[in-house]
């Protein structure tokens, strides 16, 4: 197989902690990066499934029916679906009734720190398995402080970013950015700049992808 280790392949995912297949869709992809070998550096950026979604949330179930008309049989099918795509790639879904949809502003802003540091690719780890894996409140920002802390980053400066709110404005414009270049759903992989794919496509398909780009590379 042809890699791109000549030139660093450069990979940007939009994505938010709350979508499911975000953390589905770049498990394949970094399963597919790591059997071809491939050099890369990767980007993650904001985007919000739910910009007004309130500070409190809402119940997973009655949020997908509002959102999306999904009946609890479909509601049902659709976690079962994810939980195997997880469980293909390494991550454990719990889904429960009492599982709740949270607003991600601030989610996005303890991300934009972390990132400064250096830190960014952890905390977005932490923060998928802290959703989806252990029903974590990511509406309340001590869990968010609580987590950041589990990574290695500050605590006590984690709360205090999210008290006075220091990179809301930068939080926006990145993700008026990407809306204003036509990403509206997540993921979002962009290869090199101008290759955009959409969704969890899978390991082969991430895998043949990957392969499409080293022989244009070559």
């Amino acid at each position: 197989m042809a890699t791109l280790n000549s030139t660093k392949l450069h990979i940007d995912i939009v994505s938010d902690v709350v979508c499911p297949w975000c953390v589905i869709g770049y498990r394949q992809l970094a399963k597919a990066l790591d059997a071809s070998g491939t050099d890369y550096e990767l980007h993650w950026h904001p985007f919000e499934l739910n910009p007004n979604m309130p500070p409190e949330g809402q119940n997973l179930r009655e949020h997908i029916a509002e959102k999306y008309g999904a009946t609890p049989e479909q509601s049902q099918e659709n976690r079962l679906r994810m939980a195997q795509a997880g469980n293909d790639v390494g991550f454990e879904f719990s889904f429960a009734d009492d599982m709740r949809m949270h607003n991600t502003f601030n989610v996005h802003q303890l991300l934009h720190w972390a990132d400064q540091q250096g830190r960014m690719h952890d905390l977005k780890q932490a923060l998928f398995a802290a959703h989806f894996t252990h029903r974590r409140n990511l509406s309340d920002n001590n869990v968010l402080a609580e987590v950041a802390a589990e990574t290695g980053l500050e605590r006590t400066e984690a709360l205090a970013i999210l008290a006075d709110q220091r990179f809301a404005n930068e939080v926006r414009a990145a993700e008026s950015a990407w809306v204003s270049k036509g990403i509206s759903s997540v993921p979002a992989v962009i290869f090199n700049h101008r290759h955009l794919v959409s969704g969890a496509q899978g390991v082969e398909n991430f895998t043949r992808i990957l392969e499409q780009l080293a022989a244009a590379e070559d």
